[in-house]
């Protein structure tokens, strides 16, 4: 092998090396967000399940058929 070439091929090592690290490092922050993302909708999810228990108590409770 003649030394352009290796030349040549370490230098598109470190190019993919560089790339694998900037992939690695949006996976990452994508993974971030998406835990985030998680978190807020189990606490919207769980507010809204909340409230709309409460919303049928309180309808139950107001609301009696007109023999009562």
């Amino acid at each position: 092998m003649s030394i352009e070439r290796i030349i040549e091929l370490e230098t598109k090592l470190a190019y993919q090396e560089d790339t694998i690290l900037q992939l690695n490092d949006v996976v990452c922050r994508q993974q971030n967000q998406i835990d985030a993302l998680l978190k807020r909708y189990e606490l919207l999810a769980s507010s809204t399940k909340i409230l709309s228990d409460k919303f049928l108590e309180e309808t139950e409770e107001t609301v009696r058929p007109p023999h009562y």
